[in-house]
């Protein structure tokens, strides 16, 4: 971050002027009259303490903008960043109240004219000099951050499930903005959600073999990207009664090989459509007929016989949709006959 003095005078006057704005009609219901209250948490390692809540909050990628939104707090954001697809329908009125900053990830210039109170990132990697600052500067400039627990794994208790983890940043979010109320019943109606996908992992006899599942998230350069062990994905696998095919490999999106794919055998595939993304090979269709051409997948089974499932592919990182595509999985598993 550079000139941190002209940053901490501009922050200053942001704060003494700050105040609570209403939210834009038609979106999620505002949380406009927070509780003055202060809060202290714990992200990614480093204690987060705020003597009110947020006025002018600025969310770096998406991710963290739709879960203030759900939060119904687009009243205090003072910017967005990074957005990767469309905003869903029933968010559009309230993300259209909200300042852009910057279209991909923002840097410290950008960041600094939001003048902001309080930061939240789904990912460490958007915290850094080239970026929008790292942690340490804005800490000395009295710039509290945040950053989604589901990125911190090695910092996280251990035995917590991903998606524990996701519900942890609402919990801890609603705690900040003084919305916790709201916040635990977006985490109860999600753990409701997460349960109900599992109903029918839980018949599967103890110890039978479950079907194997190969994520398709993006084809770059003829080359498949597919979900391994750390990503969410293998999470939402065990939950539905699969197992992911490429458990193995200690990453969230490694490039793999399409004989690699092959040799896994998977009883089906799952491709993340990117379309609205716009890169070549991002679309479900372009996924689908690169397999079906490939001299070697298309003689898989499970393309032979289209034992293919299609769902949105930003719901297959963490993120306040990811229950939907959980859903979507267990019931396109039960609908294949991969129930056993």
């Amino acid at each position: 971050m550079r000139h941190p003095a002209r940053l901490g005078i501009a922050l200053t006057l942001a704060l003494a002027t700050a105040g609570c704005s209403t939210a834009a009609g038609g979106g999620p219901d505002a949380d406009t009259k927070p509780a003055a209250q202060a809060a202290t948490v714990t992200s990614c390692g480093r204690q987060v303490s705020l003597t009110a809540p947020p006025q002018r909050a600025v969310a770096l990628d998406q991710t963290s903008t739709e879960t203030l939104l759900e939060l119904g707090l687009q009243g205090r954001m003072a910017g967005t960043a990074n957005l990767k697809t469309k905003i869903p329908a029933r968010y559009q009125a309230a993300y259209a109240s909200i300042p852009v900053i910057a279209p991909k990830i923002a840097t410290g210039e950008q960041l600094r004219a939001a003048t902001p109170d309080f930061v939240v990132a789904g990912s460490e990697d958007l915290y850094t000099k080239d970026r929008a600052g790292t942690r340490e500067e804005l800490d000395a400039l009295k710039v509290p951050t945040f950053v989604s627990a589901v990125d911190c794994p090695q910092r996280n208790p251990a035995g917590k499930t991903p998606f524990e983890l996701l519900f942890s940043d609402y919990e801890n979010l609603g705690k900040v903005f003084g919305a916790e109320e709201r916040a635990a019943q977006l985490a109860a109606d999600q753990r409701a959600a997460v349960a109900k996908a599992g109903e029918n992992a839980s018949t599967v006899p103890q110890g039978a073999d479950r079907p194997t599942v190969v994520y398709l998230y993006s084809v770059f350069n003829g080359m498949p990207y597919v979900a391994g062990k750390t990503g969410l994905p293998s999470e939402m696998s065990r939950i539905i009664g699969a197992k992911n095919a490429f458990d193995d490999v200690d990453e969230d999106w490694p490039e793999v090989s399409w004989e690699e794919v092959a040799e896994r055998e998977p009883d089906f595939i799952v491709i993340g459509d990117l379309s609205e993304r716009g890169r070549p090979g991002d679309s479900a269709a372009e996924k689908r007929a690169t397999m079906t051409r490939h001299p070697v997948i298309s003689r898989l089974a499970a393309v032979r016989d289209d034992r293919i499932l299609t769902v949105p592919g930003i719901e297959l990182d963490p993120s306040v949709r990811s229950v939907h595509t959980l859903g979507l999985l267990a019931q396109g598993m039960k609908d294949l006959g991969h129930v056993r």
